[in-house]
């Protein structure tokens, strides 16, 4: 490619050029590669097929949602017993409630981008949205457990189709060069909802009831309804995706290697995360106020993962990727050595913390990167692979926590971040070669 083609300020007719967004003094390219215009089109066709200035109240409308629909998705951990006792089911049944939810995510993302067709993208994450405030408000008012079950999994279509699109849409919402801020944003709203739903949830159970705070986060979510049909554009789509293209694009080598780390990634967080707190509880003989702080910690430091994250996916991206899965790893193991030494034990939690939030924004960052031809049934596999790791690394914990002990599902969750290390491999292994020999050019 000649460089005198590589000019933000011309309009090449064979090139689109991320800097021409209207911005008065667009930023220096990324090394990112361009964008083909058939590409282009298919991801995004406006009417008049210009770039508009970056959507950042829709942005930051989409962080708002991603805080409610994990909220909503976790909340019911910290209210396990009031739940169980008030709609007289056992803890374990009501526990169900989460892996329905987990479930039906699995499903939903891997129909949506064939289900929604060339509907306009708006309309359907405005209808995510408005079936999220239907599940609250089942949950708010279930007598019994079935109908806890159904608003559940009701919750799970609205986290899979949400997350199967959220990728693409934050394409569209904002020019190339600035999708890794763009989606370090819209992750807040998970770190958020980590940090604080849980206790927050249990306390405002104790003083309002379980219905209480479900009641509660009602009128947030109709608030967030109002907010995205304002701040979204129309989002206009003409390629319909179908289940030839998704497998179509798993048997792409790097995009199926790719995703296996993922799977191994998620899988070794979740099978370590989800027995965090017997671990504590049993081993660091934490009391309930320590375990609150340490977990609050874990938390908070997600806001860090996700500032960190998004600023080495723009510059660092593939080894971001070979790194996080190595330190978490770590990271568990060293949580074994001491486990009493609560500072250590905080300071360990603390570097897991930031490593899992920026986890998920690398890999988002990846997808737009490398997959951006085909962002929709990119993003639908990832959330698929994601929710499904989710469930079978914590279902892998507990069957070794149940037959050994919760050191043997850590020292596995350390094997399966080795193992996703060992998937992403050296550079070139994930990267897309069209792309990166773009880039190479340029």
């Amino acid at each position: 490619m000649a460089k005198s083609s590589h000019n933000p300020a011309s309009h090449h007719p064979t090139s689109y050029n991320p800097a021409s967004s209207g911005s008065a003094s667009p930023e220096p390219f990324p090394l990112t590669p361009t964008r083909a215009p058939t590409q282009r089109a298919a991801i995004n066709k406006a009417p008049d097929s210009t770039e508009t200035a970056p959507a950042w109240s829709a942005v930051i409308a989409m962080s708002m949602c991603v805080a409610l629909l994990i909220a909503s998705e976790f909340m019911p951990v910290s209210l396990l017993t009031p739940m169980a006792a008030g709609l007289n089911a056992s803890e374990g049944q009501t526990g169900q409630a989460i892996s329905v939810s987990g479930l039906f995510a699995v499903i939903a993302s891997l129909l949506m981008s064939t289900v929604a067709g060339r509907l306009n993208r708006k309309g359907v994450l405005l209808a995510m949205s408005a079936c999220l405030l239907v599940s609250l408000v089942m949950v708010a008012t279930a007598s019994n457990f079935a109908l806890l079950m159904a608003a559940r999994a009701l919750l799970g279509v609205c986290v899979g189709g949400f997350w199967a699109l959220g990728t693409a849409v934050i394409m569209r919402l904002v020019p190339a060069d600035r999708v890794s801020k763009a989606l370090a944003v819209m992750f807040t709203g998970q770190s958020v909802a980590a940090a604080f739903a849980a206790p927050l949830g249990s306390y405002f159970g104790d003083i309002i009831g379980w219905r209480g705070v479900f009641w509660g986060l009602v009128p947030l979510t109709l608030v967030n309804l109002l907010w995205l049909s304002y701040a979204l554009p129309s989002m206009p789509t003409e390629q319909k995706q179908s289940f030839a293209s998704l497998w179509a694009l798993m048997r792409e080598r790097w995009f199926g290697r790719g995703i296996l780390a993922v799977v191994l990634a998620f899988a070794s967080a979740f099978s370590m995360f989800t027995y965090l707190r017997p671990f504590l509880e049993q081993h660091a003989h934490t009391t309930a106020n320590q375990l609150s702080i340490l977990l609050l910690v874990l938390g908070c430091c997600g806001f860090i993962g996700t500032w960190l994250g998004g600023k080495l996916s723009q510059t660092r991206l593939i080894g971001l990727l070979q790194a996080l899965p190595v330190v978490m790893a770590l990271v568990t193991l060293g949580l074994l050595v001491k486990p009493d030494m609560l500072p250590l034990t905080a300071m360990l939690l603390a570097v897991w913390g930031i490593c899992n939030t920026a986890l998920s924004i690398a890999w988002m960052a990846w997808l737009s990167r490398h997959a951006q031809h085909m962002p929709e049934a990119a993003g639908s596999i990832m959330v698929a692979s994601i929710q499904a790791a989710i469930l079978v690394g914590a279902a892998l914990g507990g069957v070794l926590v149940d037959h050994f002990s919760v050191q043997t599902s850590f020292t596995t969750s350390a094997l399966l971040g080795a193992l996703a290390w060992l998937a992403i491999g050296f550079r070139r292994a994930i990267e897309n070669p069209q792309y990166a020999t773009v880039a190479i050019a340029r």
